[in-house]
């Protein structure tokens, strides 16, 4: 059995929580922690059977019974408690992204390196069942030689400008998702990047120095080219799609939705819209992630996200932003040698 503290109690947090509870195995919730906790967090974790609660993370990590944490707090704080914890004894699985800085990230990876211990990013996308009959049919070649990678991601409405403002940007906080996939799909690694953007949803979030509609297209190291199209708006809900053409066919995967039912009649033939959003889309994905990292655990296997998969996603996020600034296609070796990163 697994011994689990959770770091942050916001929404991924209590979604782990809920989905650990219910559909995890060998693994239990020992402690929450949370700054911001009150009454209604507290309620929360009693209603799951958690005992322990703390506003300060810490206690966790001086807590010998528990093996692992699950990082769920901002953004900013992810890789100074992956260290941390990493330094405490714990297994970690870490939310997306482990930072928005190059060289934070580089210092999890060394730490986590030299510790021996598990360390997963949450890409919970890999772990979605439509996603993955794509990447099995394509490593089982059924679809041949890649040559073109296609993935829609839409959200049904925009974030609010104050989240905007502390994302990261598009790039890193909503396409991050997309480019773990292209390289989760292809398992290929991406070398160039191109990206055109513009504001079509809010015009708060232009001045807030973002923006909510990008394509990108990327060239990868298998030959193939890959092509993301976003937009922080879609009216008809989560729009989530993939595609993988090949020289022997293709393989694509459309929207989840609450049921398959379709009326036809007089007016039309009309379908239900796709799921909400992401916790309603990705639900069992979440519990399926941490299943795979209690599995990595208890067996002593690799975990199936590891730390330089969380890095990877943010080196091309940083070439698309630079592409749109600079209006011209970046390598990933260019954002490397920005970083002063090994090149491989």
């Amino acid at each position: 059995m697994v011994n689990i503290g959770i770091i942050g109690i916001g929404r991924i947090g209590r979604v782990h929580g809920e989905s650990i509870t219910k559909f995890v195995k060998n693994a239990k919730i020992k402690a929450v922690a949370d700054p911001f906790l009150n009454d209604n967090g507290k309620k929360w974790a009693a209603s799951l059977g958690i005992e322990n609660v703390y506003t300060d993370y810490k206690k966790i990590l001086a807590d010998a019974e528990i093996n692992a944490v699950l990082i769920c707090s901002s953004t900013d704080t992810h890789s100074p408690i992956s260290i941390e914890a990493i330094n405490a004894g714990k297994h970690v699985f870490c939310e997306k992204p482990i930072d928005h800085d190059v060289k934070k990230i580089r210092k999890v990876l060394d730490t986590v390196e030299k510790s021996g211990l598990k360390y997963q990013v949450g890409f919970n996308r890999r772990f979605d069942h439509n996603f993955r009959a794509i990447k099995d049919a394509v490593e089982a070649g059924k679809i041949g030689k890649q040559q073109i990678i296609k993935i829609t991601s839409r959200d049904p409405e925009a974030p609010p400008i104050e989240y905007v403002k502390v994302s990261g940007g598009i790039f890193l906080d909503m396409t991050i998702h997309d480019f773990d996939m292209v390289r989760y799909l292809s398992g290929s690694e991406v070398e160039e990047v191109f990206a055109v953007g513009s504001v079509t949803v809010d015009p708060e979030i232009g001045k807030a120095g973002d923006i909510d509609t990008a394509v990108i297209t990327m060239k990868l190291a298998n030959g193939a080219t890959a092509v993301i199209d976003n937009c922080r708006q879609a009216v008809y809900g989560y729009d989530q799609r993939a595609e993988v053409f090949g020289t022997k066919g293709a393989i694509s995967i459309g929207n989840d939705s609450n049921s398959s039912a379709v009326i036809s009649n007089q007016d039309g033939v009309l379908s239900e819209k796709p799921m909400y959003f992401f916790l309603e889309r990705y639900m069992l994905a979440y519990a399926a992630e941490i299943n795979s990292f209690v599995d990595a655990i208890c067996n002593d296997t690799p975990t199936a996200v590891n730390a330089n998969d969380g890095l990877q996603p943010v080196l091309i996020g940083l070439a698309a932003k630079k592409s749109v600034e600079k209006n011209r296609p970046v390598s990933i070796a260019e954002i490397k040698k920005d970083f002063s990163l090994v090149l491989d």
